[in-house]
């Protein structure tokens, strides 16, 4: 992903600096753990996060480049534990850990 003015801490509201905020590397990090599982899921079922640790040790300028990265850690029952990361120009921006947990999509939807 590359940094847009969109993803700044001041524009989500998290910060007064114009740099990537936490929030958005949280996105970042949650859909690559949301990617790390496509295709793995039996039909029928989705992933939802229900926990995230995650430390926002640098900072990253707009128009930075940053990957986001997510590797299983460990397997629970239906929880599945990711280690996650972000860099930007070789710097680790944030780690941390991500949990999941497999559910079935259309009992899950129908929860509301």
């Amino acid at each position: 992903m590359v940094v847009g003015i969109e993803d700044t801490a001041i524009a989500m509201g998290s910060g007064s600096v114009e740099v990537l905020a936490t929030p958005r590397i949280v996105a970042w990090v949650e859909a690559a753990s949301v990617a790390a599982l496509a295709g793995a899921l039996e039909g029928g079922s989705t992933s939802v996060g229900i926990r995230i640790d995650l430390a926002h040790k640098a900072p990253a300028p707009v128009g930075a480049e940053v990957t986001a990265a997510a590797t299983v850690k460990e397997v629970e029952g239906s929880a599945i534990t990711f280690e996650v990361t972000a860099f930007a120009a070789g710097v680790e921006l944030a780690n941390g850990e991500h949990t999941r947990v497999i559910v079935d999509e259309a009992r899950f939807g129908s929860a509301s």
